[in-house]
């Protein structure tokens, strides 16, 4: 949820680089190893699913991108397909609650 006033959530005041923690390149560039193993040759398309999920994110949520709870449950429920990372990128942004249903049902089994 963003509050009125809070930095980078349209109160015109910069996020300081220690609360970014990294960029959206160097985010990308950490998820690299992660693409290449669960998708492949679909590498630049999973990671610009993941850049997306990352403006969507923070246009919805107000932060600058998912928990990394959230971007797991993304890749688990995505089972190497990048279609099913786009849908999970979009159940994501929608509502991350259903997105961790599917996840846990993932992982028990089902």
């Amino acid at each position: 949820m963003v509050r009125d006033g809070a930095a980078g959530a349209g109160s015109g005041v910069r996020v300081p680089h220690s609360v970014a923690a990294l960029s959206r390149h160097e985010r990308r560039e950490a998820a690299r190893d992660r693409a290449i193993r669960e998708l492949g040759d679909d590498v630049e398309p999973a990671l610009d699913l993941i850049e997306l999920l990352e403006l969507a994110w923070h246009d919805v949520h107000g932060d600058v991108a998912p928990p990394g709870e959230v971007l797991e449950d993304v890749w688990l429920v995505a089972a190497g397909d990048v279609g099913r990372l786009a849908s999970a990128a979009r159940l994501a942004v929608t509502d991350w609650r259903d997105l961790r249903l599917a996840a846990d049902e993932v992982r028990a089994g089902g």
